[in-house]
């Protein structure tokens, strides 16, 4: 059943999500301070493919918290205005829903990515 959902997730804007991830991981990875943030976006990245196989568990210290400050000015806010534009227009369906949902967790690991570690079910 996860795999049918993950292959409908990919088709319901699941790739679009995985696609601004990669774009912000990219972007990040130009500079060599930035690598760390960029390797976190290509995570995160792998999570928006097939978030049904997979869960965040939250852990973070000091260090996770001033890059999650920096993080939310560049770059986190766009992707989660995205991936919440994209579970609003889901979510009009009753198909949908599960979907999402699934986006609105996506939305809000978008805001504080750092000290969160993708974890499969």
């Amino acid at each position: 059943m996860r795999l049918l959902g993950n292959i409908v997730w990919i088709i319901c804007g699941g790739l679009l999500s995985a696609l601004g991830w990669w774009i912000a991981g990219l972007l990040w990875c130009i500079t060599v301070v930035g690598i760390p943030v960029g390797v976190q976006c290509f995570k995160m990245s792998s999570l928006s493919l097939n978030p049904f196989d997979k869960e965040v568990v939250q852990e973070g210290g000091a260090v996770s918290c001033l890059l999650n400050i920096l993080w939310f000015f560049f770059g986190g806010l766009e992707l989660a205005l995205g991936n919440l534009v994209i579970g609003v227009v889901l979510c009009i369906t009753i198909v949908g829903i599960p979907f999402g949902i699934q986006f609105f967790k996506i939305a809000r690991l978008s805001l504080s990515p750092f000290g969160a570690r993708v974890v499969y079910k």
